[in-house]
């Protein structure tokens, strides 16, 4: 559920919003249980559905609410364990995250810190390789570039 829960952030920039899409997509999936094939990936095919309702409720609304996110320093989303040098370390690079256009960060996510492949996450999202290979490179280059100028990158 915490990956869910992240991932629903990297599409809502919103807790309350992502804890609902979290829950009408567990909704979703017990509904449509039967459309889940063995041998698929569990957690590949929730984010894909996901993604789907995400998509739905936005076409719903016309428009995007892209409100209510969350400071990184107060964020709990991804603290590490670990001295207050590495927390403040992730704080940066969740807020710098945080940042980054939609589906540049939902890559970042995906890949980095969940550790999908580029093909899952090319599946996930609904999107060729080349495009998650891209929006990877861009999206670390900007990170580390954001990074650089807090004085906050390391290597």
């Amino acid at each position: 559920m915490p990956r869910l829960r992240r991932f629903a952030w990297s599409l809502t920039r919103d807790w309350p919003d992502a804890d609902d899409l979290v829950q009408t997509s567990y909704t979703r999936a017990l509904t449509r249980a039967d459309q889940w094939q063995s041998g698929t990936k569990l957690d590949a095919w929730m984010y894909r559905l996901m993604r789907n309702v995400w998509i739905d409720k936005t076409r719903k609304r016309k428009t995007r609410v892209g409100q209510g996110q969350e400071d990184a320093a107060t964020s709990d989303a991804l603290q590490t364990s670990g001295d207050s040098q590495t927390t403040a370390y992730a704080n940066q690079v969740l807020a710098q995250i945080a940042l980054l256009p939609e589906g540049f960060s939902t890559v970042v996510l995906l890949v980095a810190v969940e550790g999908h492949s580029y093909s899952e996450t090319a599946e996930i999202m609904d999107i060729p390789i080349g495009t998650v290979m891209s929006r990877l490179s861009s999206a670390r280059q900007k990170l580390r570039a954001a990074l650089t100028q807090q004085g906050g990158a390391r290597r």
